[in-house]
């Protein structure tokens, strides 16, 4: 793996950094406020290329890799602290490249261009009122009628049941197959018998969280990502990638609270010398920045893998994939919310207000650490299923 990036990466790393800078950083307290991500803002990631970027050019994408796809992932997390224009960015990219991958052509020319454009939403819905991560446990059903797929059940805890009801768009759903296994489909929000419910969430109030009820709702036989039946194995596909670029929200974030809290230091001065004298705050500082700056390449490296075998279509390497990104998910969200804490803390009493910011990243970033994109438990059980093998899980 060569370490340093190419002349494009880092013209487009630089040219994201600017618009966290100049757009996102301006918007970010509206987008919480107001909970929704203005169109405008939109329209520019669009305009740079910037949603669903793994998507091939022929359905309106930039055909990204998954380490340029990282960069930007850390840049838009750098960029609005409060974490939902990162959940907006990931969801589109890591399952706008999963449909593209499996999708039948004409859900793909259906979907991926209105996406990609900002004109549509598309998320990922796999979660229910009975549990998250147990997916084998789950109850919503989907069988054949006909030419296509009619569903019955529930969804919960999933991002952007408003957008796609106001965009357009619609989520790819996991579903107990009535014929044996499980089914992946593209299910449009705005279609009949299904209903949405929004959430209060404390923090990343720019995307909405929800649940989704299917009452015998309809897709036709096209919107099927996958094999009939197979699409357990998709559906993990999808999320090695989308946790990827989790982690890499979770850098950004991590660094903007570094950079904050460094500039913060320097100016404030207490017992006669600027707080970055005293060495309780500077060797904080160092252990911090040592830690995101390892996780920086263990997700580097994850997206490398992504990029060498999974995004071809290669899972001879699964394992090591598998283990790659289950400890970048595991470790980088604890990291960014240790960073954003403790740097509240050299705030002092300031550092608790909504004027110094900081209080957006620790609602945002905390999302991770609780289960959105796989709980810090479940990172845990894949990486022993790895390490020591199937028969040594927990579980049946």
């Amino acid at each position: 793996m060569d370490f340093r990036l190419t002349d494009e990466e880092e013209a487009f790393q630089t040219a994201v950094r600017k618009f966290g800078d100049r757009v996102l950083r301006a918007h970010e307290k509206r987008i919480d406020a107001d909970g929704r991500i203005p169109a405008e803002v939109l329209r520019e990631m669009a305009h740079l290329g910037l949603l669903a970027m793994p998507v091939p050019e022929e359905y309106g994408g930039m055909g990204a890799s998954a380490v340029l796809t990282e960069l930007a992932a850390e840049e838009v997390g750098r960029g609005d602290f409060s974490m939902a224009t990162a959940v907006f960015f990931l969801l589109e990219a890591g399952w706008g490249h999963i449909l593209a991958r499996h999708g039948s052509e004409g859900v793909k020319r259906e979907v991926l261009p209105p996406v990609c454009a900002g004109n549509a939403f598309l998320g990922i819905a796999t979660t229910e009122p009975t549990g998250g991560s147990d997916l084998a446990g789950m109850r919503t059903t989907s069988h054949r009628d006909g030419d296509g797929f009619v569903l019955r059940g529930e969804k919960a805890f999933v991002s952007g049941v408003e957008e796609a009801k106001s965009l357009g768009g619609g989520h790819l759903t996991l579903t107990k197959s009535a014929e044996g296994g499980f089914n992946f489909l593209y299910v449009p929000t705005n279609s009949p018998g299904i209903a949405t419910q929004r959430f209060q969430n404390m923090g990343r109030m720019g995307i909405s969280t929800g649940g989704l009820t299917y009452a015998d709702a309809r897709v036709p036989a096209a919107h099927l990502v996958g094999p009939e039946g197979k699409g357990f194995g998709v559906a993990m596909e999808g999320f090695s990638v989308a946790r990827t670029f989790v982690s890499a929200a979770c850098i950004g974030a991590a660094e903007r609270a570094l950079e904050t809290g460094m500039a913060y230091i320097k100016e404030r001065s207490a017992f006669g010398a600027p707080l970055a004298k005293f060495e309780g705050i500077q060797f904080e500082l160092v252990d911090l920045f040592t830690q995101v700056e390892a996780v920086k390449w263990q997700c580097r490296r994850a997206a490398w893998l992504l990029d060498t075998y999974t995004l071809q279509g290669d899972h001879s390497h699964r394992s090591e994939v598998d283990r790659a990104v289950a400890a970048v998910k595991l470790t980088a969200p604890p990291i960014a919310f240790e960073c954003v804490k403790r740097v509240m803390m050299w705030f002092g009493a300031a550092g608790y207000t909504k004027d110094v910011g900081l209080e957006l990243g620790l609602r945002g970033v905390m999302s991770y650490l609780v289960g959105a994109e796989g709980g810090l438990n479940i990172m845990r059980i894949i990486l022993g299923r790895e390490l020591l093998g199937k028969e040594f899980l927990p579980y049946p």
